[in-house]
This record gives structure tokens, C-alpha cells and sequence, in this order.
């Protein structure tokens, strides 16, 4: 049940990703009050008008107090690059949860020094995840058919004519532009390796192999701290997906595959496919959408104030759950 009181403001929610989290959270959540917050307020007030129970927001990103009155909402989710931490600070100010989902392991230190400063102020939540957890949370669900886990292997493909908004390209943009090297854990070892000579080659879901290269979202992290791997690492390829190659339109491919030891006692291996026949935004904007209603209480009860990853706060089983009512489709490969 939808609290009275819940307010959820989204920072970019007129981008093709913000509109579709607007979305899934108004389908999870009929009675919630929805912030579209964005610079074009036109574009804002259409949405809104769309989703109904809902307002536009006039939101600049370059003001410390973003330009808007007040601070009265249950969680804020952020689409873009904030260089300011204007969105942060406003957060901390105001005393509401907060999501980010556009930095690159190599770019957390700004935020986690600014929420260092302030820590009891409000649940922080580093979203930063690939699709904001739409690998990472079906990955610890599958971790858990093992006693010990060897490696976790992230193999995502992208299509090229799925690159998303101009928001989306300016984090893929710059992820892979500012930093040549890309965080992996191997045989226990964390090493900072060379993207453009450390390439791998994977199976796509419909037996196509495809050329890939290192990526640094958090999910490694997550995945390591959480699962005692002894390697982990997520290889990300830019090309065409398998449903464009049979005359489809592009979807999005996630391929996890952990090795390790079963409850049995058994060396065994499993690869599972994930699939969304619409693309990158749908997943993300649910992996969005899923932490914002934790944070705002209407999933569970409200967590205190503190630095968060999705999969601390989001159930695995769970993601899966909504992944496959939204559109996946989730399967043991062969």
C-alpha cells in the first residue's frame, strides 16, 4: 500500500530512461505523488500530465539549491551526470534518500568523501550498477544454487542502435574515454586492466560470437563483496543484438555464467540468459524504479540513513521477479 505522504522526484525524468522509471514506478505504485524534475519544463508537465498524480518540477543542477523550494519528498532518483554533487548536498540538506546511477568505479570518491562528511543524514544509495542492478541482483540469485563460488563472469551486449538518450551516451561516453583501464578481480587479485588489449569474445544468445571489452559499473564490486569470488568480471559489447540479426528489433542481452562448487560438493558451471525484447531502458528504469520504493518505504520499511548498494537493499529474488513481469525473459541455457 502507497503511503499518503510518499513523494518521488526523478532528476532527468524526461530522458528515455527517467520517463520509463516515471512509469514503472506509477504501474507499482498507482497513489504515488511523482516529481518529474528536469530543465524543460514543458517536456516535464507533458509527462506528468501522462501519469497523472504527478507534477513537473523545474530542476538546474548548477545551483546548490537545485532552484527549488524545498526539499518535501520521500526519495529522489538521479538520470545524469551530476559534476557538481548539487543533488547530493540538496539531499543531505533536505534529509531525503537518495539514488545515483551514472558513475563509473573509477568516480565514486567525490561522493562517498561528500557523504562521508554527512553520514546520518540520509540513505545513499550507489546505483551505478550495469542497468542498475539488472545483472548484479539476478547474479546472487543464481549464486545461490552454490556452496563456493570460483568466478562470475558478466557478459552484456548492448546494441549499437540502443545507445539510449543523450544522458545515457554521455555516461558511456565517458566511462570508457576518461579511463583506459577497467577494474576486474582475478584469482583473488584485484588488477586495473588495459580495456582495448584485454578483450574477450562471448556467445551470444543465439550462438554468435562477439567481440567485448572490460566495463567498470559497480556490479564487480558488489558481486565480490557479496559472494567471496575468487574472480569476477563484466565485459560489455557494442554491436548488433541476436533479435536485429533475425529481423526483430533490438533487445538487450545479459549472459552470467558462475562456476564453483554446488551444495553437492560437485565442480559444476551455469549460464543463464537474460533477454528484454525493448532494450537497455526498461531494465534500468525497474532496477530505479525497485530502489526507490525501498528507500521511500513502500517496499519493506524505510532504511536509516547510510551508504547503500542495491543488492543490500533490494531482494534477488525479488528483481527477478519484476524483471520477468516487465518483459524479460530469464532462461538456463544448455
Amino acid at each position: 500500500m502507497t503511503s499518503n505522504t510518499a513523494s518521488a522526484l526523478i532528476i532527468g525524468a524526461s530522458g528515455i530512461v527517467g520517463s520509463y522509471t516515471a512509469r514503472l514506478l506509477r504501474r507499482l505504485h498507482p497513489d504515488l505523488h511523482i516529481g518529474i524534475g528536469g530543465r524543460n519544463l514543458d517536456k516535464a508537465a507533458s509527462l506528468a500530465r501522462s501519469l497523472g498524480n504527478a507534477s513537473a518540477v523545474k530542476v538546474d543542477l548548477e545551483r546548490p539549491d537545485l532552484g527549488m523550494p524545498s526539499g518535501a519528498f520521500s526519495v529522489m532518483a538521479v538520470h545524469v551526470k551530476d559534476t557538481q554533487l548539487n543533488a547530493l548536498r540538496f539531499a543531505q540538506e533536505h534529509r531525503v534518500p537518495y539514488i545515483g546511477i551514472s558513475s563509473g568505479a573509477f568516480e565514486i570518491a567525490p561522493e562517498v568523501a561528500q557523504f562521508t562528511q554527512r553520514p546520518d543524514r540520509i540513505a545513499f544509495v550507489m546505483g551505478s550498477q550495469w542497468l542498475a542492478g539488472a545483472a548484479t541482483l539476478p547474479a546472487l540469485h543464481f549464486a545461490r544454487d552454490f556452496s563456493a563460488i570460483e568466478s562470475i563472469r558478466i557478459d552484456a551486449l548492448l546494441d549499437e542502435q540502443d545507445m539510449g538518450g543523450p544522458a545515457a551516451y554521455a555516461d558511456y561516453d565517458r566511462i570508457t574515454a576518461a579511463s583506459p583501464s577497467m577494474p576486474v578481480l582475478e584469482n583473488g587479485h584485484w588488477r586495473w586492466i588495459r580495456a582495448d588489449r584485454e578483450g574477450r569474445r562471448f556467445k551470444s544468445v543465439d550462438g554468435v560470437m562477439v567481440d567485448s571489452q572490460p566495463y567498470s559499473p559497480l556490479d564487480i564490486m558488489s558481486l565480490a563483496a557479496a559472494t567471496d569470488a575468487r574472480s569476477v568480471r563484466l565485459d560489455l559489447a557494442v554491436g548488433e543484438s541476436a533479435s536485429r540479426r533475425h529481423g526483430s528489433p533490438f533487445s538487450t542481452e545479459i549472459i552470467i555464467t558462475i562456476t564453483g562448487t554446488s551444495h553437492s560438493g560437485e565442480s559444476v558451471s551455469s549460464r543463464h540468459e537474460i533477454v528484454h525484447p525493448e532494450g537497455q531502458a526498461p531494465l534500468t528504469a525497474l532496477g530505479v524504479a525497485l530502489m526507490m520504493e525501498r528507500l521511500a518505504g513502500l517496499k519493506g520499511a524505510a532504511p536509516a540513513a547510510g551508504l547503500y548498494l542495491p543488492d543490500t537493499l533490494i531482494e534477488p529474488s525479488y528483481m527477478i521477479e519484476r524483471m520477468e513481469q516487465f518483459g524479460a525473459s530469464i532462461r538456463l541455457a544448455a
